[in-house]
């Protein structure tokens, strides 16, 4: 059984208040894979030009990361972006929008990745991951979903066919109230879960992300860092972690998704370390056992009850 990630392949440039960078490589599905694959083999489905560089490709295969799903369309070019953060790194303006090949998309699960047991959505047109689920002739034992504002905006009902069809969907805040039309995100929580989704994550940046379920609530809080270079790729790198953690351990119960919440704070907390994916390409399980452990100190607490 194996973890199979949708997502972006792509060029990023970006310019934060501390520093800029030349063309580099991002998108959602590279930081995914780039994260899960420190716990778990991957299954990639995405798409490139043939522009992309060979090293990258080969950079993961390297990672166990399997690449079958990939299509490379030598004659056109990679999706690229480019954004300017403001000085408080959560407020960003989109400078180039250039969608490439991903603007004809369709994806292609091959047959070796019917053996599926997660599946890792990430943020794309909901089109396009409810054909991948579509595809698989066995339901995953946990899908998870990655989305944005802008499907809510352009492409609502087809988003909403997704989540009937999702076990977890991750969000910013901002997104969680658009979607439930609820500013309370406890009120927000319980709309959006009676559309489908079994749990949901609502990221909240440097102030951690909740996790609900029927009637529970955890929080897990954000690591205090004093540099924070470029926070590109941190949702995403949240996910490869939460999912990796999942699929190595292949217990989808609440508690354990307390757990991989915190994993994937963690590999977040790196990612912002420096531009791009390369922090994620130097950390080890030692790094990610220290950070871990940051966190365990982070909110632990003992009080006597008088």
């Amino acid at each position: 059984m194996s973890l199979v990630v949708v997502g972006s392949m792509a060029f990023d440039a970006i310019e934060t208040p501390f520093g800029k960078s030349d063309k580099i490589i991002g998108g959602a599905g590279t930081y995914i894979a780039w994260c899960a694959s420190n716990f778990t083999p991957v299954k990639q489905i995405s798409v490139v030009g043939g522009d992309f560089p060979q090293a990258e490709l080969d950079a993961l295969t390297n990672r166990q990361v399997t690449l079958e799903g990939v299509q490379i369309k030598k004659d056109e070019k990679t999706f690229f972006w480019s954004g300017k953060y403001h000085l408080d790194m959560n407020t960003r303006d989109t400078l180039v929008t250039e969608l490439n090949v991903l603007g004809d998309f369709q994806p292609v699960v091959p047959e070796s990745y019917q053996d599926c047991e997660f599946l890792m959505l990430g943020n794309l047109a909901p089109s396009v991951q409810l054909s991948v689920i579509e595809q698989l002739k066995t339901k995953p034992k946990l899908v998870v979903l990655d989305t944005m504002n802008f499907w809510m905006d352009i492409a609502l009902e087809d988003l909403k066919k997704v989540l009937a069809k999702t076990d977890v969907l991750m969000v910013n805040d901002s997104e969680a109230r658009q979607l439930s039309g609820d500013y309370s995100l406890v009120r927000a929580a319980k709309k959006i879960m009676a559309m489908g989704p079994k749990y949901l994550i609502i990221k909240k940046g440097e102030h951690g992300a909740l996790l609900f379920h029927e009637n529970s609530v955890f929080y897990a809080p954000a690591l205090p860092l004093e540099d924070v270079f470029d926070p590109t790729g941190a949702g995403d790198t949240f996910a490869g972690g939460f999912i990796g953690h999942i699929a190595k351990t292949k217990d989808i119960s609440f508690d354990n998704m307390k757990t991989a919440i915190i994993v994937g704070s963690a590999l977040a907390s790196y990612c912002v370390e420096k531009f791009g994916t390369e922090r994620l390409r130097e950390i080890g399980k030692e790094e990610i056992t220290t950070r871990l452990n940051e966190f365990v100190q982070l909110s632990s607490f003992d009080i006597a009850l008088v």
